[in-house]
């Protein structure tokens, strides 16, 4: 019955979230645009719930140079990548805002564990062990606010499990409020490769 009643909450939010955020979509593009030349929005694909991939929205951050499907934080010089628009975006978590539309859509959820990238086969394999690939990724979830690119695989996907495993309204709220503070104090946050 929860899922439901999670399903109806994430079309209605999302559908205010994209109106109430309009004028700010329209500022940030003028941003995006003025700063460097590609395209506003980064598609990429990722793996969704029961393993259907799915393509990710986010407005780019990056050159349109970087190597293609690799996360930031593998990136041997990540800062050399990323634009001047780009680095207020991602400390900020604007560059996160185009997802209400993947929400909407139903490819994801408010709140459930971040969707994999389609070759994170490490990470996807630990997730069937506790049945994290079988719900709808979220915009935020419990690794994110656990540690978010501080935590290894395993852990990670050990949180992705908890939460599949405690998922309810308490479960989501919690996660929502933790992202809110976390998004404030720019936690978990890794760019480059770990040392």
């Amino acid at each position: 019955m929860y899922k439901i009643a999670k399903r109806i909450g994430d079309v209605i939010l999302s559908f205010i979230g994209i109106i109430l955020l309009s004028p700010f979509f329209l500022l940030i593009i003028l941003f995006i645009k003025i700063d460097s030349k590609g395209p506003i929005l980064f598609k990429q694909k990722r793996v969704g719930k029961n393993k259907k991939n799915f393509y990710i929205l986010k407005f780019r951050t990056m050159k349109i140079t970087t190597p293609k499907d690799m996360p930031t934080h593998l990136l041997e010089n990540p800062e050399s990548y990323i634009t001047n628009a780009g680095k207020f975006l991602r400390k900020t978590s604007l560059d996160e805002l185009p997802q209400v539309w993947n929400i909407l859509i139903g490819d994801m959820s408010i709140v459930g564990p971040r969707p994999a990238l389609w070759n994170q086969y490490d990470l996807i394999e630990e997730r069937d062990r506790y049945g994290a690939n079988n719900v709808l990724p979220g915009l935020t979830g419990l690794a994110q606010v656990s540690g978010r690119d501080e935590l290894d695989i395993k852990e990670k996907a050990k949180i992705d499990g908890k939460y599949v495993s405690e998922i309810g309204l308490k479960m989501d709220l919690l996660c929502f409020l933790m992202t809110l503070i976390s998004v404030i104090k720019k936690d978990g946050i890794i760019e480059g490769k770990k040392s």
